[in-house]
């Protein structure tokens, strides 16, 4: 599978992609993640990808012919699945895009800085506006970082044991039950006796309970759906 982020700081995702699970995905060829700098398209002296917004107002916006010359370059050496803008209006990432973008094969990604991008590109080129909460960062490099990793650990071969990610914290819109490990009793607190019971169909069943309990109380909002309340 392969990223190409588009942004106008690429020491920011530097860190991100270089260690552990990242970092081995790519040295098996599983994942390739390409960072794009914007400023290389900009043909301006002084290299500026950003200009005063028409109508006055606060706050610079990116421009948008480097922005759609790096888009059209990209898109004339493959197809993509998908190009999404990072953005704190965009609809807010979930699971359910992670597994589906799991699949694919090419994925773009805009990183938005500034007052936001020229309208324009996202009106012709972004198939996706996304948000990873509601809030505001100085840029969407970080964002853009917990969507690849959010999707890259999915492929298979990523991680060493595949059906881990499969009972994380909203697969089946459920938050993941409490774990345990050794030493049994610490300090008094004790694990609970099913997880040493070595029934594993009760321990599957308190599981399950322990998750759907879990996420009435912390995720209302995820338990409706699981109950099929909305």
């Amino acid at each position: 599978m392969r990223f190409d982020i588009l942004t106008i700081l690429p020491d920011l995702l530097e860190g991100p992609f270089n260690v552990s699970i990242m970092k081995r995905a790519q040295e098996r060829g599983l994942l390739e993640i390409h960072v794009h700098n914007i400023r290389d398209y900009s043909t301006s002296r002084n290299k500026n990808v950003d200009d005063y917004q028409y109508g006055g107002g606060a706050g610079m916006v990116m421009a948008i012919e480097p922005i759609a010359t790096l888009i059209e370059k990209l898109k004339s050496e493959r197809t993509y699945d998908e190009i999404i803008y990072m953005t704190p209006d965009g609809e807010l990432l979930e699971q359910r895009h992670s597994n589906a973008w799991s699949l694919k094969e090419n994925i773009m990604i805009l990183c938005g800085h500034y007052k936001g991008v020229d309208e324009r590109i996202r009106e012709h080129y972004i198939t996706k506006e996304l948000s990873i909460g509601s809030y505001v960062l100085t840029g969407g490099e970080l964002a853009a970082a917990v969507v690849v990793d959010s999707i890259g650990r999915l492929i298979p071969g990523v991680m060493n044991d595949e059906t881990s990610a499969l009972t994380d914290s909203f697969q089946d819109d459920l938050l993941s039950p409490p774990v345990y490990t050794r030493p049994p009793e610490f300090n008094g607190w004790k694990v609970p006796d099913i997880l040493l019971s070595g029934d594993f169909a009760k321990i599957e069943q308190w599981r399950e309970q322990q998750a759907i309990e879990r996420t009435r109380i912390r995720r209302p909002d995820l338990y409706k759906r699981f109950s099929g309340e909305e």
